[in-house]
């Protein structure tokens, strides 16, 4: 019988004490397993994240919010210079515009109740001079008037109906139709729900705005009252009707990673100069990533931590086992068994009672990685979330609202992870008991070398 069948033949010679060690060291390598899926999905995660979020720069008009403030628009020549910047992989155009009762045959598919009527220009309490069959007298009879407000229709240009932002930060559904073409310039758009329900719109019906006759190509839903109270055309074809040649009132500039937004400001904020303000939305990754890099640092000393466990119980259960069997031992070296031979014995006897936890360690790392990988990420991200995501609101349509949704898709996206056994964990599962075999094999291998024959025969 060779050396390495010797070993694997002793690791059976106690049932109980091998189903306890295998059990224990299921334990602990099924932990160190799973720390090394969840660390793999939290790297794969934050590389994803770095790519999609965050990695944006919002781009207005100086002195202009949204329909507020002044200035003058941007223009598309300026950005098509900012889509040649390095890093910019993508420039999101918009153009937003209202239409009233002045130009549109739409109407408003938004109440505008307290709020509305508050805000309105034209809404409120007041008094008309006095009529025709007064004027001849005081002119004291005048008539007390209540006027209401009618909610604009907002009409957003675009070149890009990909972009979660240019529907307000929210995501989206078509209901019916599909979505135009937005490179056209056609006298077609897409309307939300709330909108076309007002106005009795479906697929192929035509509305009036500036003066033509435009045909619905699609209905979406993105969940949203307001987002579904207006509609979307291609950003030639609004440029035109409205009478705006050229002209940007808002763009999503997206960078191919998060670690070029800082440069990609700065050379944007370079060439327009004091015309545009320039915000990235990097504090939100940065938010976002911040639980993920605390999960990592987890996972790591979580990892190591497991790893030292499992050296240690295989260290104390060789030790162990080199104490129970020192006449054995004594009994080999006499007959003229090598220190050598004897450590291999040995050895292959660690690795075979690691092996065996290791199988049972890596149906408990399969199965608890995607628990373990989520319970971290939520813990360490709880107080991330609790925060409200600042910055000037984003000058498109949507407003505050926008940029606050995007910053919660963000940070919920950050949150989905998905931890995935492969192969590869296989091999790191391998790898790993091989190091806590022979780590734990160390120090007997040590007091085998140091038994000598014949004092073992004395003391027995």
């Amino acid at each position: 019988m060779n050396v390495i069948t010797r070993g694997i033949r002793n690791a059976f010679r106690n049932g109980v004490r091998t189903f306890s060690i295998i059990i224990i060291l299921g334990l602990s390598l099924g932990l160190a397993l799973a720390m090394v899926v969840a660390r793999q999905a939290v790297q794969d995660k934050i590389s994803s994240v770095k790519s999609s979020i965050g990695n944006t720069i919002t781009i207005s008009p100086a002195g202009a919010q949204g329909f507020q403030g002044g200035g003058e628009p941007l223009t598309t020549d300026q950005l098509t210079k900012i889509a040649a910047t390095a890093n910019v992989i993508k420039v999101t155009e918009t153009l937003n515009d209202r239409l009233t009762t002045d130009n549109t045959s739409l109407v408003s598919a938004i109440e505008p109740g307290t709020l509305g009527n508050r805000r309105g220009r034209d809404s409120g309490v007041g008094f008309v001079p006095p009529d025709a069959a007064d004027r001849g007298g005081n002119g004291t009879n005048q008539r007390q008037i209540t006027r209401t407000f009618t909610p604009p229709v907002i009409v957003t240009g675009t070149n890009d109906l990909s972009d979660q932002s240019v529907y307000g930060g929210n995501k989206v559904t078509f209901t019916s139709g599909q979505p135009l073409d937005t490179s056209k310039d056609e006298d077609k758009a897409i309307v939300g729900t709330a909108l076309a329900t007002k106005n009795n719109l479906s697929v192929g019906s035509t509305f009036t705005a500036y003066g033509k006759s435009v045909t619905v190509t699609g209905i979406y839903d993105t969940g949203n009252t307001f987002s579904n109270a207006g509609l979307i055309m291609s950003l030639p074809a609004l440029q035109r009707l409205s009478a705006q040649p050229g002209s940007i009132t808002s763009a999503l500039v997206t960078v191919n990673s998060i670690d070029n937004v800082d440069s990609a400001t700065s050379a944007i904020k370079t060439e327009l100069g004091d015309k545009a303000d320039v915000v990235s939305n990097q504090d939100t990754a940065k938010q976002a990533i911040a639980p993920l890099e605390n999960v990592k640092t987890i996972s790591l000393y979580s990892l190591v931590g497991a790893v030292i466990a499992g050296a240690v119980i295989i260290l104390l259960t060789m030790v162990m086992i080199v104490r129970e069997r020192r006449r054995e031992i004594g009994v080999m070296k006499a007959i003229g068994a090598s220190n050598l031979t004897i450590m291999f014995q040995f050895i292959s006897e660690a690795i075979t009672l690691t092996a065996l936890g290791l199988i049972v360690g890596l149906v408990i790392g399969a199965s608890a990685a995607n628990p373990i990988a989520k319970i971290l990420v939520n813990n360490s991200s709880g107080s991330n979330t609790a925060q409200t995501v600042s910055g000037p609101q984003f000058a498109g349509r949507g407003g505050q609202r926008g940029l606050r949704a995007f910053g919660n898709n963000s940070l919920a996206s950050a949150k989905n992870i998905k931890a995935k056994v492969g192969l590869n964990i296989l091999s790191y599962g391998i790898g790993t008991a091989l190091i806590i075999a022979i780590i734990g094999s160390a120090l007997p291998a040590f007091l085998i070398s140091k038994i000598r024959p014949a004092e073992v025969m004395r003391a027995e």
